[in-house]
């Protein structure tokens, strides 16, 4: 009997002995853990630490590729929407400078013009009685001037040339052409009758009125547009920071075709209506391929002054806490996220500091790795 006490007592003794070491190896472990990950926490604006290994039949299934990192002067494509439109400064707008009627025109959308051409004919009794008093002050300076200055004197002489020189300013301001104005002198003409001419050659754009229509004045009837040289409004991100300096070359696309157009000016407000910073440039036309309304695809193509280090815009990763990260795989074959900042957009790459060069950056497959990670049970901050 005594020996079997004995034999209990020290079985319990050892297994005692057991179960002490084993909580004593546990609680240390639990110690070293948090000293360690206080140390991670310290230091996790670089790395998470943890990560997770994957094979390379794993790599190649989900298409993840590694690159090391290193600083380059980067080639870039910048894409803007845009439409093409009529050159304003080329362009030029068909109104009558007093209420009017419309008798006849003369031209159709779309049709060439050129300079001087009749576009349409309008009646107005204000033109009517300016033409009147043309016919007269015209006679009266020119009897003035078969008299002679001396015979009517300093007076006469003056005031019948300036009449006359009122009236027909008076007409041009209308928009009668020099040559309608000359056409009255000893004709009989219908008075108020009046055509207005292509002040430059190009192709009507619009004629939104009728024949028979009053009109007022400065109501557009025609816009009438040299279409050699077109405007492409391209419009970007108000934010976006970028110099485009006049003469910067764009590339066009519109439709499968591909033209080449440079900057002339950018404007300095925000569109009010798209909340877009619109950038014109000037494209040929000499092919008449391009036409007002059509819709664009605008690149803008740059490089940088120094080398920068970046990645590929899918390699970059927003963390639980919102932070940026990309992937990094270690000498250990281990896939491990480290924090980064952004800098300059360059078309589909991104300038990064905060990360090492030399570092192999998960490239391709950014997802697949972040999603593995999860798995493993580890926050890719490791908070």
């Amino acid at each position: 009997m005594k020996q079997i006490l004995k034999t209990i007592v020290m079985s319990g003794l050892a297994t005692g002995l057991v179960i002490g070491s084993a909580y004593s190896q546990e609680h240390e472990h639990e110690e070293g853990g948090h000293e360690e990950t206080g140390q991670q926490e310290s230091g996790h604006e670089k790395s998470a630490g943890e990560g997770t290994k994957m094979s390379s039949a794993q790599m190649t299934s989900a298409n993840i590729k590694v690159a090391p990192l290193a600083r380059s002067r980067m080639n870039y494509q910048l894409y803007a929407p845009g439409e093409i439109m009529a050159n304003g400064y080329t362009s030029y707008r068909v109104s009558p400078r007093v209420d009017s009627v419309v008798l006849r025109r003369h031209v159709a959308l779309g049709d060439h013009v050129k300079k001087g051409q009749q576009l349409v004919t309008l009646f107005s009794e204000t033109v009517a009685d300016a033409q009147a008093s043309y016919s007269v002050t015209q006679a009266e300076w020119q009897r003035v001037q078969d008299l002679g200055r001396k015979t009517v004197g300093d007076r006469r002489y003056i005031a019948a040339k300036s009449e006359a020189q009122a009236a027909y300013g008076r007409l041009l301001a209308f928009g009668l052409s020099e040559k309608a104005i000359k056409a009255l002198s000893g004709k009989a003409k219908a008075l108020g009758e009046y055509t207005l001419v292509a002040e430059r050659a190009g192709a009507v754009l619009t004629d939104d009125f009728h024949q028979g229509q009053r009109v007022q004045a400065g109501d557009a009837l025609m816009e009438l547009a040299d279409e050699k040289e077109l405007w492409v409004e391209a419009r970007l991100a108000p934010t976006l920071q970028l110099k485009l300096p006049s003469g910067t070359k764009a590339s066009v696309k519109v439709g499968n075709e591909l033209f080449t157009a440079h900057v002339s000016q950018e404007s300095h407000i925000i569109d009010q209506e798209t909340r877009t910073r619109v950038v014109r440039l000037i494209v040929a036309n000499k092919a008449h391929r391009l036409h007002s309304g059509m819709f664009a695809d605008v690149y803008f193509s740059f490089m940088t002054d120094e080398p920068v280090l970046a990645v590929p815009e899918a390699a970059l990763m927003r963390g639980s806490d919102g932070d940026w990260m990309v992937f990094v795989e270690g000498g250990d074959g281990k896939f491990s996220a480290h924090e980064v900042e952004l800098g300059r957009s360059l078309g589909k790459w991104r300038e990064i500091s905060g990360i090492a060069e030399g570092s192999r950056v998960v490239v391709e497959g950014a997802f697949f790795v972040a999603s593995q990670i999860a798995k493993s049970g580890f926050d890719t901050h490791n908070h």
